[in-house]
C-alpha cells in the first residue's frame, strides 16, 4: 500500500507547526503509522542547510538560495519522505515546495518570472507530490500578533523581514492555492486552535478513506 503525503503551508503566524503536530497525534491515535517532518530539514544534512538558510547570516543570490532549498529537499525526499511513503506511512510535512515558491519566488524575488520559472523546473524534478496541501491563512494583523507572542524565541531571517515581504508571501500562497485548487485546501487559521484542528480533520478524513487507511 502506498502512503499518503500531506503538507502544511502558509505564512508566519498561521499555526502550521502546531496543527501539523495535532494532526499527527490524531492519526497516530487512529493506529496509523505517521512520519511528522519539516522543511527545510528532516534529515541531518537538510537540517544543517536549514540552520544556514535561516540563521547563517548569508547573502546568497536569489537563484543560489532557491537551489539551496531544493538541495535540502532532495536529501529529505531521498532519505526520508520517499522511503516512508513506499512503506505505506502517512507523511505530514511542515512546508514543502510551495514555500519555496511563496518565500523565495514571491517574497524575496517579488514575483520575478525567471525565478518562478526556475522554481517550477526544479519542482518538476522532485519525485513526490503531496496528495493534499493544507494552506493555512490568517489576516496580517493576527499574524503579526502571533509572531510577537513567540518573539522571545529564536527569530529566523524570514520572520525578521518587513510587512511588505510577508504580504508578498501571502499573495504567493493565495496564487498557488488558486492554481492548484485540486491539491490545495484553504484553512481559515484565524479561528481558535481547536476549531482549526477540527476543520483540518474534516478535510483530511476523505483522503484517509481514499488511501485505504480508514
Amino acid at each position: 500500500m502506498s502512503g499518503l503525503f500531506i503538507t502544511f503551508e502558509g505564512g508566519e503566524g498561521a499555526g502550521k507547526s502546531t496543527q501539523a503536530r495535532l494532526l499527527a497525534d490524531h492519526l497516530r491515535g487512529l493506529g496509523l503509522d505517521v512520519d511528522l517532518t519539516r522543511e527545510p530539514g528532516g534529515t541531518p544534512g537538510a537540517e544543517a542547510l536549514r540552520d544556514f538558510l535561516l540563521f547563517g547570516g548569508h547573502d546568497l543570490s536569489p537563484r543560489a538560495e532557491v537551489m539551496a532549498h531544493f538541495a535540502a529537499r532532495a536529501d529529505h525526499v531521498d532519505r526520508r519522505i520517499a522511503p516512508a511513503l513506499a512503506a505505506g506511512k502517512v507523511v505530514i510535512c511542515d512546508r514543502f515546495s510551495d514555500s519555496t515558491e511563496a518565500y523565495q519566488g514571491h517574497g524575496l524575488g517579488d514575483g520575478d518570472p525567471a525565478l518562478l520559472d526556475m522554481i517550477a523546473h526544479l519542482r518538476a524534478l522532485v519525485p513526490v507530490v503531496p496528495d493534499l496541501t493544507l494552506v493555512l491563512q490568517v489576516p496580517p494583523a493576527i499574524a503579526v500578533a502571533r509572531m510577537a507572542e513567540r518573539a522571545n524565541g529564536r527569530t529566523d531571517r524570514y520572520e525578521a523581514l518587513d510587512t511588505a515581504f510577508h504580504a508578498r508571501v501571502a499573495a504567493g500562497f493565495d496564487a498557488i492555492a488558486r492554481r492548484d485548487a485540486t491539491r490545495c485546501r484553504r484553512i481559515d487559521a484565524s479561528a481558535p486552535m481547536y476549531a482549526v484542528r477540527d476543520d483540518i480533520r474534516a478535510v483530511v478524513g476523505p483522503y484517509l478513506k481514499r488511501a485505504g487507511n480508514a
